[in-house]
């Protein structure tokens, strides 16, 4: 089979479907990204580019599909390239977020095109409007929406399969492509991220080099970007009554100061021309004077083994989201055994249960998520039991070797059929 993935950041969802497709007898499996990636085993790598940016002034509702567009011509003509060299793929398999996939067909109208369903729009219900701190701007929203959705409209008619990590997420899809989508999930490393009791973590602090093991009391919490959307906001403002009740605990807080969802603080630059403050400052100036902030530690973004070693050593790990896509990053606390109090929403529920793999309190509500992981840190027999259950369920259901990249593989296969 000649397989082509297409990732604006291969591998992304990838990382482990396409070397596994690669090494199967038979295979020839190319790759296309526009960022630049790491050589991966058996998968030979092509980078497009774009040959525009977006036009200025374009009407607002319309400029991200414009961006899609672009991508997709730059995409197109790597395909042309590709084509012209010899090479056809009998399929097709795109993370249609970015618009790469929206014309492939016309160079191979023969491939069989499975798309990734990561997150359809939704004008309620959803994350718009979920966070009355952010309110939606109604109607307007719903419009502009309306046309951030057209990308998985355009591709619906042309793809013969989907693919999507929960079933919440493949839930959001519109009908009849809903009954086209299969819930696999991208998979956890269970094997590489699992409970170490005797695992320690060096943190650089002001007054010198910490050494934190299992014997110190750590609440973790992790974000790609520190963002609202996340719920950064709502964990900060849990932390003066943390931190009062638990004297010896260190907060470690992994994430950027960008944005990855929604939209970056608004405001005037200040008297010098700086832009406004990001959402991590502005939380963190908001309870500065209530915590210790010696005891806080913000890590950016850290290596991959650094963070598995942060959650291992998690005695309590908080996570948050609105409505929208499920975090790699709760299904790893899972897989390490973590005691986990996490926002009641949608995505959360699939994979937690309150009082089985963890505790689960209403998203806005800072004070109950306090009272949780207060009470948590106050009993290790508890945090052993939805620990180990956590553990259990992210084996169970969100293995990468023993579950989810057999399902994966079986899924690019059938697209062939």
């Amino acid at each position: 089979m000649n397989l082509l993935f297409v990732h604006q950041n291969f591998p992304g969802q990838y990382k482990h479907l396409a070397p596994a497709m690669a090494r199967l007898p038979g295979h020839r499996v190319v790759a296309m990204h526009i960022n630049a990636t790491p050589a991966m085993p058996g998968v030979e790598t092509r980078r497009y580019q774009t040959q525009r940016g977006s036009t200025p002034g374009v009407h607002r509702w319309v400029s991200d599909l414009e961006t899609k567009v672009i991508r997709g011509e730059a995409a197109y003509q790597c395909a042309r390239q590709l084509r012209d060299e010899g090479f056809s793929p009998d399929v097709i398999v795109a993370h249609p977020g970015w618009g790469e996939s929206l014309f492939l067909q016309d160079v191979w109208p023969r491939a069989r095109l499975g798309i990734y369903c990561e997150f359809f729009y939704q004008p309620q219900g959803a994350d718009v409007g979920f966070d009355p701190e952010f309110p939606s701007s109604g109607e307007e929203d719903a419009c502009r929406l309306r046309m951030k959705n057209a990308n998985y409209q355009l591709h619906f008619p042309m793809a013969q399969a989907g693919l999507s990590p929960t079933h919440w997420q493949r839930s959001v899809f519109p009908e009849p492509f809903r009954h086209q989508i299969q819930v696999v999930h991208d998979g956890i490393d269970t094997a590489r991220v699992c409970p170490r009791p005797q695992v320690s973590l060096q943190l650089k602090t002001a007054s010198g080099t910490l050494e934190l093991t299992r014997d110190d009391e750590l609440i973790t919490f992790v974000n790609r970007n520190l963002e609202p959307y996340r719920g950064y906001h709502v964990f900060m403002r849990a932390l003066p009554e943390i931190m009062k009740a638990r004297p010896n605990a260190r907060v470690l807080i992994v994430g950027g100061d960008g944005v990855s969802y929604g939209a970056p603080p608004s405001g005037p630059r200040n008297d010098q021309g700086a832009a406004p403050k990001g959402w991590k400052q502005i939380f963190l100036d908001e309870v500065k004077d209530r915590v210790d902030l010696q005891r806080i530690h913000f890590l950016g973004n850290v290596p991959y083994p650094q963070f598995v070693s942060l959650l291992q050593i998690s005695t309590v790990h908080a996570y948050l989201t609105y409505p929208f896509v499920l975090s790699w990053s709760l299904l790893e606390a899972m897989s390490a055994g973590c005691a986990i109090v996490a926002s009641d929403t949608a995505p959360v529920r699939e994979a937690i249960t309150h009082g089985e793999a963890g505790l689960l309190v209403d998203f806005l509500d800072a004070s109950a998520l306090a009272e949780q992981v207060i009470a948590l840190c106050q009993d290790p027999t508890r945090r052993a039991q939805l620990g180990a259950a956590a553990r259990a369920f992210a084996v169970a259901h969100y293995d990468l070797q023993g579950k989810c990249l057999p399902e994966q593989m079986q899924w690019v296969a059938s697209l062939r059929d």
